[in-house]
């Protein structure tokens, strides 16, 4: 069943646009309503990142939310990760963060959480809809039992407590020149504060949001400041993490990016050497190299892949009992601490095994080569592409031609009519035809 309002990751959009006040304020209403179990007080944590918008919907959320009962804990610019901890950790009925993640200011969204921290069920996020779109006057809360709101101090603080915690206690960074780049978003407080706290020598970027430059020209997504940086300082290493620091990708000492695949493989090895891992597994997407999954199977480890979307990797790690999983995109989910992605965390567990290592981080962080991967997108109007006979027998044929050395993902976008076509092989040649071969077929039946 297609869902009006959410997507792969909450409800997202243009601010003003497909995210209004009025929307938001539905949101707060349905979502209280639903979440309102027992006879407690119920209440709602709000964070958000650093985008102008965010006071719009914020403002409209806490009218929701208290319009029918709930009182507001309003925990200002914090990561998507720390808000899903204080959920569960201020014993909260439902969490709330304001955030478009790595998109550009002028988009914005809201991201739910249960009690538990964890992102919302299908199920649940349909019958928020249905409540959104049905009218609940009736349903809102009498005079005296309308909820209250306020701002809560010190949060950030139990954030870094809890972030530095998940590192043994006698590991210090000390001695290593880390430049951290914000983003100019949810985490330019907390991410520098926590590894100064570790005793690393920081040098933060992107640590000054005006409202409009989240996620321009850095973060995650944009990492040539950051490289810059890292060889300007000498420094050791680059973290950059997105605008709501759910991701993480970094940069080694000669300027070089480190991605999330790179990354999972530094965690799986570390976590599998020491017993950490709850199963000699870890989860990733379609889209990680297949070199990944090479690598890990050398080591006794294996690769379960699921469709695109960090909401996809939780739920098969939550199913069958995995503690890592993660995205190329630099998503890394260690379910002994998060219920999420967490950049911050995740950035401290590499750390780790850089200080245990003490060798260059481009040595710790390169643990396989990635086989030659092509992705290409083709635009089409109208209809199923990918039902067309001709289509199929050029997948077909691409599939021969592979003979079993590489992989092909053929998939519709979720938010936009694009088909992406993406090949992996030893061959970087035969993978750029067959997928030249594919994408001229889709584009003879989308013209």
């Amino acid at each position: 069943m297609v869902r009006k309002y959410f997507g792969t990751d909450g409800i997202r959009g243009r601010a003003n646009g497909e995210i209004t006040p009025e929307l938001a304020l539905k949101v707060g209403q349905a979502a209280g309503l639903l979440f309102q179990r027992g006879e407690h007080r119920h209440r709602v944590v709000i964070g958000k990142d650093t985008r102008l918008s965010g006071y719009m919907i914020e403002t409209a959320l806490v009218a929701g939310f208290t319009s029918v009962g709930m009182d507001v804990l309003l925990l200002g610019p914090m990561p998507t990760p720390a808000v899903a901890m204080l959920t569960r950790s201020m014993r909260a009925d439902i969490g709330v963060m304001i955030s478009a993640s790595h998109n550009l200011y002028d988009d914005n969204g809201i991201k739910l959480f249960g009690p538990d921290g964890y992102k919302l069920s299908d199920e649940v996020e349909r019958n928020i809809e249905k409540l959104i779109d049905s009218d609940v006057s009736k349903r809102l809360a009498k005079s005296p039992d309308l909820g209250r709101a306020k701002r809560i101090d010190g949060v950030q603080d139990r954030y870094i407590e809890f972030a530095k915690r998940t590192l043994p206690r006698d590991l210090s960074l000390d001695g290593l020149r880390v430049v951290v780049d914000c983003a100019h978003g949810a985490a330019y407080k907390v991410a520098p504060e926590a590894l100064w706290e570790l005793g690393a020598e920081v040098i933060p970027l992107g640590v000054e949001p005006d409202g409009y430059n989240i996620n321009k020209e850095c973060g995650s997504t944009e990492t040539a400041a950051l490289a810059t940086k890292v060889r300007e300082m000498r420094a050791d290493l680059g973290i950059a993490l997105d605008g709501d620091a759910d991701r993480m990708v970094m940069i080694d000492e000669r300027g070089h990016s480190i991605d999330g695949d790179q990354l999972l493989a530094v965690i799986a090895e570390s976590w599998n050497d020491d017993g950490r891992l709850t199963k000699p597994g870890i989860v990733a997407t379609v889209m990680s190299n297949l070199g990944l999954e090479r690598h890990l199977k050398t080591r006794g480890v294996s690769l379960i892949r699921t469709p695109v979307g960090d909401r996809y990797v939780l739920e098969q790690m939550r199913e069958h009992g995995f503690n890592v999983g993660g995205e190329q995109s630099g998503h890394i989910i260690l379910s002994d601490y998060a219920t999420t992605g967490d950049g911050l965390v995740a950035a401290l567990q590499v750390l780790a095994v850089v200080k245990k290592q003490n060798r260059p981080v481009s040595e710790v962080c390169h643990r396989f080569e990635p086989l030659p991967q092509v992705l290409k997108n083709v635009r089409y109007k109208k209809g199923k592409p990918l039902e067309d006979a001709k289509v199929k027998s050029a997948i077909t044929s691409a599939e021969k031609r592979l003979n079993g050395n590489g992989r092909l993902v053929i998939r519709p976008s979720g938010t936009e009519p694009v088909i992406r076509v993406m090949g992996e092989g030893d061959d970087q040649v035969l993978v750029e035809e067959i997928v030249d071969g594919i994408v001229d077929a889709l584009n003879r039946v989308a013209a």
